[in-house]
C-alpha cells in the first residue's frame, strides 16, 4: 500500500500525532502534539507582529533549539519561507545566504549575530525572543506555495537556495516514514544539522508517522552512544563518516532500542556495512540515496543489505528515477549513464537563479550530475558525478568555493581545489597553490580557520612554482587530479 499521495500544508504535521503523545523533545523540555501545535501557531503570530508579510524569507542561524526545529512550520504556517542556516557556517557564508535569499528577518545567538558586517533588515538574539500571547491557527497554504529555501553548493560558485514547497515537504516527510515504517511509538533522535534537507526531514517524517523527534547536538560520537542509551532511541540517521566514527565505539547494550538505522549522503563502504549489521543486528538498516534538488530518491529494502551493500536500492514513493543517456535517451540495463529525478519530490529550482536552474531542471525533471547504472536487480548504483563536487562527511562542497576563499586571504596568487577519497571523510580536500609573498602558509591557514567552517578547510596544502594550463589557457584540472591520484 503507497502512502497518501495528496499534499497539505507543512505546518499540518503538528495534527498528525496524538495530541497528548510527545512530540518534541529538545533542551530537557518535551513537547506533545498539542503544545508542539500551539508553538507553532505562537511563534507564526509572532513573527507576523514583527512585520513580517507572506512570502517574505526568515533565517534561523543556530544549533538545534526550540525555535530551531518549531521555524520550518511556524514558517509555514505565517506564509513566509524558511531559510535554515547551519550553525557550523561562518560570517562570509551566512552573509551570502541572507543576502543572496532577501532575508529580512535573522533569528540568531547574540555571539554569531554580532559577528555579521552586512545584516537583515531586522535581527533578534535568540536570547531575547520573546513569544506573543497570539496563537496562529493551522494554516491553508497551497500546495506549490514556497515553503523553504535550502542552500546547497554546486560545482561552481557559491551556494544556491534550493526552493522547496509544501508539496515537496510534505510528501517527502510522508514518503520517508512510510517506506521506512516509522509508527506513533518511534523515537528519532535527530543528531544531523536540520538545515540539511535529510537533516530537516528527521523531524517532518517522525511528527508526519506521530512519533517523537529528539533534537541532539553532539561533540563527539560517544554522545550519541549516551543519547541513544539515555533516550531509548528507535531511529537513527546518519552520513557515512559519522557512521565510521560511531561503528567505532563501544556499544554494549546501548544500541539495543534501536530498530532503524539510515543513511545517506555519500556511499557506505561494504566493510562498514558488515560492521553495523553486526552492532545492531536487529535493527533495519536503510542504504539511501538523494539529493536537495530532489530530496529523497532511492533506498534499498533492509532485507537485500547483506547481499546487495553496494545497491541504493529502487524509487522511494512519489520519486520517479531514469538513467539517461547524453542525448537524453533511456540508458538499457546495465548501461551507466545520468540519474534523472522526476515527480512531485523535486524542487522548484534555484532561487532567482534561471541560468543554472534551466542546466539542471528540465522537463518537470531534475538532471543530478550522478553517473549511475540500474542493473539486471533493478537496483540502483551510483558510479560517481560527473561534475567536480567534493563531498566531505555528507557535505557538497564546491571547489571553486574553497578557490575563492584562498585567493581572498591575499596568500596565494592562484589555486586549485580537488578531492581525494577518504575512508573516514568520504573525500578529503587538497589545495594546489601557489604562494603571494612571505608566509604563505601561516597567513593561509590562519585566514582558512577565521572564514571557513572546518568542512571547508583543505587538510593538505601543496605549493607548486605555477599551475598547469591547457590549450585554452585554462587550469588543467585532469593534470592536476592524474599527479593527485599517484
Amino acid at each position: 500500500m503507497r502512502p497518501d499521495p495528496t499534499p497539505f500544508p507543512l505546518d499540518h504535521l503538528t495534527l498528525r500525532g496524538e495530541r497528548d503523545a510527545p512530540a518534541l523533545t529538545v533542551g530537557g523540555e518535551t513537547l506533545s502534539y498539542a503544545a508542539l501545535d500551539e508553538a507553532v501557531g505562537r511563534m507564526a503570530a509572532r513573527l507576523l507582529a514583527l512585520g513580517m508579510q507572506p512570502g517574505d524569507r526568515a533565517a534561523t542561524w543556530m544549533g538545534k533549539t526550540r525555535i530551531a526545529c518549531v521555524a520550518p512550520l511556524a514558517c509555514a504556517r505565517a506564509g513566509l519561507v524558511h531559510v535554515p542556516i547551519n550553525p557550523v557556517l561562518r560570517r562570509a557564508q551566512a552573509e551570502h545566504i541572507l543576502a543572496d535569499s532577501g532575508a529580512r528577518l535573522l533569528i540568531a545567538n547574540r555571539a554569531r549575530a554580532e559577528t555579521l558586517e552586512a545584516r537583515p533588515e531586522q535581527v533578534v538574539a535568540l536570547e531575547e525572543w520573546v513569544e506573543g500571547d497570539r496563537v496562529l491557527a493551522p494554516g491553508s497554504a497551497a500546495p506549490d506555495d514556497l515553503a523553504a529555501l535550502l542552500y546547497t553548493s554546486g560545482s561552481t560558485g557559491r551556494p544556491k537556495g534550493v526552493m522547496l514547497s509544501h508539496a515537496n515537504m510534505w510528501l517527502g516527510a510522508i514518503s520517508v516514514a512510510h517506506y521506512l515504517g516509522l509508527g506513533a511509538g518511534d523515537r528519532t533522535l535527530c543528531v544531523l544539522p536540520l538545515a540539511f534537507d535529510y537533516g530537516q526531514n528527521q523531524l517532518l517524517s517522525t511528527w508526519s508517522a506521530g512519533g517523537e523527534a529528539i533534537a541532539f547536538d553532539y561533540l563527539l560520537p560517544r554522545d550519541v552512544v549516551r543519547a541513544v542509551e539515555r533516550t531509548g532511541a528507535t531511529v537513527l540517521a546518519a552520513v557515512p563518516p559519522l557512521w565510521v566514527q560511531l561503528a567505532e565505539q563501544e556499544w554494549g547494550e546501548a544500541g539495543k532500542s534501536l530498530r532503524t538505522l539510515t543513511n545517506s549522503g555519500g556511499h557506505m563502504p561494504e566493510p562498514l556495512v558488515r560492521r553495523l549489521r553486526s552492532l545492531f543486528p536487529v535493527a533495519r538498516l536503510h542504504l539511501m540515496y538523494g539529493l536537495t534538488e530532489a530530496f529523497r530518491s532511492a533506498s534499498l529494502d533492509p532485507a537485500l543489505v547483506d547481499q546487495k551493500p553496494d545497491a541504493v536500492g529502487i524509487a522511494i514513493p512519489f520519486a520517479e528515477l531514469s538513467v539517461r543517456r547524453p542525448g537524453g535517451s533511456e540508458a538499457a540495463t546495465g548501461e551507466e549513464g545520468e540519474l534523472v529525478h522526476a515527480g512531485p519530490l523535486v524542487a522548484q529550482g534555484y532561487w532567482q537563479d534561471v541560468e543554472r536552474t534551466a542546466q539542471r531542471f528540465r522537463d518537470g525533471a531534475v538532471w543530478s550530475g550522478d553517473r549511475a547504472v540500474i542493473g539486471a536487480d533493478g537496483l540502483l548504483r551510483i558510479r560517481g558525478r560527473d561534475d567536480a563536487m567534493i563531498k566531505v562527511s555528507g557535505h557538497r562542497v564546491s571547489p571553486s568555493e574553497i578557490e575563492e576563499a584562498a585567493v581572498a586571504s591575499g596568500a596565494v596568487e592562484d589555486a586549485a581545489a580537488f578531492g581525494v577519497r577518504d575512508e573516514r571523510l568520504g573525500q578529503r580536500i587538497v589545495l594546489v597553490a601557489v604562494a603571494k609573498g612571505e608566509g604563505a602558509e601561516e597567513r593561509l591557514q590562519r585566514h582558512f580557520a577565521a572564514e571557513l567552517p572546518a568542512h571547508l578547510r583543505p587538510s593538505e596544502i601543496r605549493w607548486v612554482d605555477a599551475l598547469p594550463l591547457s590549450p585554452n589557457s585554462k587550469i588543467d584540472r585532469a593534470a592536476l587530479a592524474a599527479e593527485l591520484s599517484r
